[in-house]
């Protein structure tokens, strides 16, 4: 069984959308996604710097936008994806690609939404300055302790020993000043403390976005980030999506998920790399790809064939 992933925030970086618009129709995708958008996604994926990018405002239809791109190019028509019975997933913002390509959400739909929610969260995330960072290692119930000593949020249980800790900078530094015993603190370059209370303005945005949206039942077995579940009626995934915003993300699920349901193969779209290299220390035997650019997707339709029933 394959399983089709979407990375979040943070996976993106400067230029990585330039190898891609060497395809046909790339650049004109790319221009109609970043008109409904808001954004020049052809210029933030090719000439933006870091810091550009970085913006949550710009960061988040940028890489929902690089998944479809991506998803278009190794399956020119969705059918050709449908038939390949694959298990979709998006981690945070990734879940968007992920519900766009499960057939959830029009890409329309997927990318002017997501650019409500980057709005939103950079909004919300001007109001206290807050962060995440990246716990890593540890015995899990003390690094939980440790989280909940300082008040902060485990807004990413990523599995494979990392757990993204969310909250005011404040509270970071105290975490960064008397670490967990054995766990490395790394604070991510993230503007605001996603996924947790501090997110709540930004729910009500995408509440009165997704009110206009009509969703459709998955085409394909779609899992939630709030507990790995399996997400079958399309108006509870659309509110899953709207309710995520302020809500931890379980990725350690939806990997326990995948094995469960017997995945063999992962491809994960770009901007890809970090959940292949989550996939392979929590889904061992699984034969994992990063599509990064156009050179990958031979591999990739190679790894689609052997992995498809």
């Amino acid at each position: 069984m394959l399983a089709i992933v979407c990375p979040g925030q943070g996976s993106q970086t400067p230029g990585f959308l330039t190898p891609w618009l060497e395809l046909d129709g790339v650049r004109e995708q790319l221009t109609a996604l970043g008109q409904a958008a808001g954004h020049d996604l052809v210029a933030h994926g090719t000439e933006s710097d870091a810091e550009t990018i970085k913006d949550t405002a710009v960061a988040q239809p940028l890489i929902v936008a690089a998944g479809l791109v991506t998803a278009s190019a190794l399956f020119p028509e969705r059918d050709e994806l449908d038939a390949t019975g694959a298990v979709l997933a998006g981690h945070s913002v990734g879940e968007l690609t992920a519900a766009a390509l499960a057939g959830v959400l029009t890409d329309q739909q997927a990318i002017s939404l997501v650019a409500t929610r980057g709005r939103a969260m950079a909004k919300a995330s001007a109001v206290t300055p807050t962060g995440m960072t990246a716990v890593l290692g540890g015995d899990p119930d003390e690094v939980l302790a440790a989280l909940e000593a300082q008040g902060l949020t485990p807004a990413n249980v990523n599995g494979a020993g990392q757990v993204v800790a969310a909250g005011t900078l404040e509270q970071l530094e105290a975490l960064r000043e008397t670490p967990p015993a054995k766990a490395r603190v790394i604070p991510l370059q993230v503007a605001g403390a996603f996924h947790t209370r501090h997110m709540a303005p930004a729910v009500d945005a995408m509440a009165a976005a997704a009110a206009d949206i009509t969703p459709a039942n998955p085409h394909l077995r779609l899992l939630s980030n709030a507990e790995g579940a399996t997400v079958a009626d399309g108006p509870d995934a659309l509110q899953r999506l709207v309710r995520q915003v302020s809500n931890p993300v379980r990725w350690d699920q939806c990997m326990e998920t995948m094995l469960a349901l017997g995945v063999t193969g992962l491809i994960e779209l770009a901007p890809a790399g970090t959940l292949v290299g989550l996939a392979k220390r929590a889904m061992k035997g699984v034969e994992t790809l990063a599509v990064k650019t156009p050179d990958d997707l031979d591999a990739a339709r190679t790894l689609v064939q052997t992995h498809t029933a």
